[in-house]
């Protein structure tokens, strides 16, 4: 089996976002070719609630998903789908922007808030689809403790054995790893889909390059990764996904193939327009 190699190494930046949420930024609109199908990726973590407490007000999407998955913390969220909920600890919410939907994701106060948000780009086909909304609870991610590491399968197959969340669109395979202290982690890759790593809590080795915490690692081709864990250990999260090979048209919280198509969500967002799905009956 021929074991990826590193392409691609970003370490997260500084930036602020929302009305004011202090956050990572590490996959960002200039990497979104190299990282086809995903997007953007935004980790936080902090021990001071007024780095987050503003949180991320009502505000619209359309032709994309998103995954937002706490390591630690507490979100409240709602949407225009009349979705109201939270999603706490181990968990996480998969939205389906779809033709358009509104939705806010306000912070709790938390001793620690650690996670992420990813962005996974929509087919040129579905970007006008339904939008629908999925929690990923505790009871719903599996896990599995091997020799080496500790895996929670958030979306995809992990080795023909474990289950998780089937997406409908981008069948995306994301993976929270922790690896043992001085273990190597091995793990098998589609060879036809992009493959990166965040290193979310910790330090790691590819090979016998040393990568710092908070940094996301992109993948050249092969059929499996290999991690090793400092003798401290570490945890990163695993993403996997087929290249869309299409036009992307970025507009802020609208992902399009064209120009006109952003034109066409940014006119009927002040027309009043921009919904196209009446909310779900409570």
């Amino acid at each position: 089996m021929k074991t990826r190699e590193i392409k691609r190494q970003i370490r997260g930046q500084r930036a602020v976002d929302g009305a004011g949420v202090e956050l990572v930024r590490v996959v960002g609109h200039r990497d979104v070719y190299d990282f086809d199908p995903f997007l953007l990726m935004d980790g936080f973590d902090s021990e001071n609630p007024e780095d987050y407490m503003k949180g991320f007000p009502m505000h619209p999407h359309r032709g994309i998903e998103t995954l937002t998955y706490l390591l630690h913390g507490e979100f409240e969220h709602k949407d225009s789908l009349g979705n109201v909920g939270s999603i706490k600890s181990g968990e996480a919410q998969w939205m389906t922007a779809g033709s358009g939907i509104l939705h806010e994701e306000m912070p709790k106060v938390s001793k620690k808030m650690l996670g992420l948000q990813l962005w996974i780009n929509l087919p040129q086909k579905e970007k006008m689809s339904q939008p629908e909304y999925h929690d990923l609870t505790k009871e719903n991610i599996k896990e599995i403790d091997e020799e080496n590491a500790f895996i929670r399968v958030l979306s995809g197959n992990y080795k023909g054995k474990v289950q998780g969340f089937e997406p409908q669109h981008v069948k995306a395979s994301v993976f929270d790893v922790t690896v043992k202290p001085g273990k190597e982690v091995v793990l098998d890759t589609k060879e036809d889909e992009t493959v990166y790593i965040f290193f979310i809590d910790g330090n790691g080795y590819i090979g016998d390059e040393f990568i710092p915490s908070k940094t996301a690692v992109l993948f050249g081709e092969g059929s499996q990764i290999k991690v090793k864990a400092p003798e401290e250990g570490t945890r990163f999260v695993f993403f996997s996904g087929k290249p869309l090979k299409e036009p992307i048209a970025l507009g802020g919280p609208v992902v399009m193939n064209t120009q006109e198509e952003l034109n066409i969500a940014f006119k009927e967002m002040r027309s009043g327009e921009f919904i196209k799905h009446k909310p779900m009956k409570e």
